[in-house]
């Protein structure tokens, strides 16, 4: 009787174990996901446009439509960064397809140096897949010292294909909207230690 309820008992401790195991599996496993879930969601965005993400391109169009579209400019801050950002022209009307560049600006309103980062979308939303972005301040990280006042030029223009949609057959107005964010200082690059062996060029 005795072997038999402590057979029982070691049964049910291994049992327990397991689900114990599978749990914390189940977890790690869940976690992991949504880690992933993070970059592969970017990836998706910058690859198709969705939700407003905008295309980043190295090229022109090589073709313009006598067709007009008009594309408002929107800035915002996050908490904690003590800029005044704000697009110098609130609105342009372009042909689809002309590649057009326009500028924001940025004034650090503090007394040292800060850092930002700039987040973009396009409303409504599918057209960011056509929305096409040569140069952008957004690409990089911005430094401002204190006081000092950045123009942000952002080089841009509306694929053609844009005009083939059914779904934005009615848009006549795309909104580009930045929201700049604080960001850490940026670590600097190491230097080379003094006493690194020069090549036959003096370099490195």
């Amino acid at each position: 009787m005795g072997i038999q309820q402590g057979d029982k008992n070691a049964k049910k401790e291994t049992s327990n174990r397991v689900i114990a195991f599978a749990c914390l599996s189940f977890f790690a496993c869940m976690v992991g996901a949504a880690y992933a879930s993070v970059p592969l969601y970017r990836l998706f965005c910058q690859v198709t446009g969705y939700g407003g993400t905008t295309q980043r391109v190295e090229q022109y169009s090589d073709k313009i439509l006598n067709q007009t579209i008009k594309v408002r400019f929107d800035a915002n801050t996050a908490g904690g960064l003590p800029w005044d950002f704000k697009p110098v022209q609130r609105e342009v009307e372009l042909k689809i397809g002309e590649t057009t560049m326009v500028k924001y600006e940025a004034i650090n309103k503090s007394d040292g140096p800060t850092y930002g980062r700039a987040t973009f979308n396009v409303t409504p939303g599918r057209a960011g897949a056509y929305f096409n972005k040569v140069e952008c301040f957004c690409f990089t990280d911005t430094t401002l010292a204190s006081g000092e006042d950045m123009e942000m030029p952002v080089l841009f223009f509306v694929d053609p294909d844009f005009v083939n949609d059914p779904d934005l057959k009615d848009v006549k107005t795309i909104t580009l909207s930045y929201t700049f964010f604080p960001i850490d200082e940026p670590k600097p690059l190491a230097a080379a230690k003094v006493g690194d062996k020069l090549d036959s060029e003096g370099k490195l």
